[in-house]
């Protein structure tokens, strides 16, 4: 890259960082403290606007970068993510939307502990909620060192280690000073940029291919160096049984896995009503649906435009397919168009993942301060020491999730959220589902479920080829491998619902038809809520 990308990139980070560190400000001079205003921005936000900090939340570097890139190199097979994110949002429409709103105050584990014994509840989901936000975490920080390793024209692990601790730093900041008021404008105005910026290379695609579209895909199919096969079925997940469970896997890891991603839940909380909850829904669905069809046109164009060669010789795992496409679509490398339209994607792409980081850290540390330390200190916990605590929680999330990015950062975006989508499914879901719609679910079908899809997902990742048995793995040098498929979602989430009905049959405790009674009235009414 050259010193003009480097020099107008930058330039626009800092801009779009002291906007939102601008916001940051403000909303800290305006807030009065209590758990409501820092959990939940004080549930004053229209559906409209909470429709677009949704898909702030939702749009993240996976999808700009990693979907894309995984487009780029493998065609039809990298197009799964792109579907999936997108029908996952017909399951929180129906199942979860405005039921969540109904039943709980700012977390996954308030819907849950409604009707049950809340203490081992609050730390089991508390856990899970915790565990799912790092590994998103994770991803969003190998994609922002992926990202400026390529401003840097490629220059080196200490690019990227400082910017994966920036980005950490710059988290916990908007998290600690803003809370939920001050995340969901910085949602806004990144989704507004990125819908702005994706809209922009789209049409230019396009164009240069006069609006033909079957021209795009083949002449990516010809660049591919694979022919047909580019936009066939089964060039990254065909072959043997092994790769096609795989993407059985992941496919119901990404549909299944939104309802239960905690950054996601915790929006619904920050509207005044349920109705205005299942309209941001509606909202973020025709936001989200169009960002995702346009994401297969960026794919398909950086394959025929850049070649997968050149994307993958940029960085293996594919994440910086978009910004070489924007290169190239402006003029080339040397010409000011090309320098400005990769600085403008550059940018936005990094305030995709500082909106992301932001609302993902919220929901861990609410997380800790709501369910696990509020219950380990029982009732002793007021609203004002509890968002203390959450505070605090931010920079140790923040400092873990720091680490964890330096160590994946040769792996893809998009796949590393496919894991976290998984666990999220896994421990998440079926102990939401179950407490919504089963009349005799205990509490110990509650813990189990949690802990019955959260252990083996992360045992199974730990045991598979991600992890070590493979030149692409984290720890290419040993050899643990024991578990053939990268998502455990085939394994993990059917777990997880049997270990929540296992646990509920054989539980001595009756299930206490008041309290279900009233929940039931409570997520379909509204009656009572928050």
């Amino acid at each position: 890259m050259t010193a003009d990308h480097q020099t107008l990139a930058l330039l626009l980070f800092s801009a779009f960082v002291a906007v939102t560190l601008a916001i940051t400000t403000w909303v800290s001079r305006n807030r009065h403290g209590s758990a409501e205003e820092f959990y939940a921005g004080g549930r004053l936000f229209s559906p409209m606007e909470n429709g677009f900090a949704i898909a702030g939340d939702y749009m993240s570097a996976a999808s700009f970068l990693g979907i894309s890139g995984l487009i780029a190199l493998f065609g039809y097979d990298g197009m799964l993510y792109s579907v999936g994110f997108l029908v996952a949002w017909l399951v929180v429409l129906f199942l979860v939307a405005e039921l969540v709103r109904n039943c709980g105050r700012f977390t996954l584990a308030d819907v849950v502990a409604a009707r049950m014994s809340e203490r081992p509840v609050r730390i089991a989901a508390g856990t899970s909620s915790v565990t799912v936000s790092v590994l998103y975490l994770v991803a969003q920080m190998v994609g922002a060192g992926s990202l400026v390793a390529l401003l840097l024209g490629g220059t080196g692990e200490a690019a990227q280690t400082w910017t994966v601790i920036g980005v950490g730093a710059l988290m916990v900041i908007y998290v600690s000073l803003g809370g939920m008021r001050a995340t969901t404008w910085i949602q806004i105005v990144k989704a507004v940029m990125l819908l702005g910026g994706t809209i922009a290379l789209t049409v230019l695609v396009l164009v240069r291919f006069h609006g033909d579209f079957d021209q795009l895909l083949l002449s990516a199919a010809e660049r591919s160096g694979h022919g047909q096969k580019f936009l066939a079925p089964g060039l990254k997940y065909g072959g043997d049984w092994t790769a096609r469970l795989d993407f059985i896997s992941l496919g119901l890891a990404l549909v299944l896995g939104t309802a239960g991603l905690p950054h996601i839940l915790s929006r619904f909380y920050t509207v005044p009503t349920a109705r205005a909850a299942r309209r941001s829904v509606v909202w973020s669905i025709g936001l989200i649906g169009g960002f995702y069809l346009m994401t297969i046109v960026l794919g398909f164009g950086a394959a025929a435009i850049v070649g997968p060669q050149a994307v993958r010789g940029s960085n293996a795992a594919g994440n910086t397919a978009v910004p070489l496409l924007a290169l190239d679509l402006g003029g080339g490398a040397d010409s000011t168009g090309g320098t400005v339209l990769f600085a403008i994607v550059a940018a936005v792409a990094f305030a995709t993942i500082l909106a992301v980081v932001a609302g993902i850290t919220l929901a861990s540390s609410a997380s800790v301060a709501h369910d696990l330390y509020a219950s380990l200190r029982r009732r002793n916990s007021k609203p004002r020491s509890e968002v203390a605590v959450a505070r605090v929680a931010a920079v140790g999330i923040g400092v873990v999730a720091i680490a964890l990015g330096l160590l994946a950062r040769d792996l893809n975006v998009a796949f590393l959220v496919g894991l976290a989508f998984a666990v999220a499914a896994s421990a998440n879901l079926p102990v939401l589902l179950y407490s919504l719609f089963w009349r005799g679910f205990t509490t110990r079908g509650a813990v189990w479920a949690v802990y019955g899809g959260l252990i083996p997902a992360m045992v199974l990742v730990l045991l598979s080829p991600v992890v070590s048995g493979s030149p692409e793995s984290l720890f290419p040098g040993v050899d643990f491998q024991y578990f053939p498929l990268q998502n455990p979602g085939l394994v993990s989430i059917p777990l997880g619902f049997v270990a929540g009905w296992l646990g509920t049959v054989t539980s001595a405790e009756v299930a206490d038809e008041a309290k279900h009674a009233e929940t039931e009235v409570r997520s379909l009414t509204g009656a009572g809520a928050a």
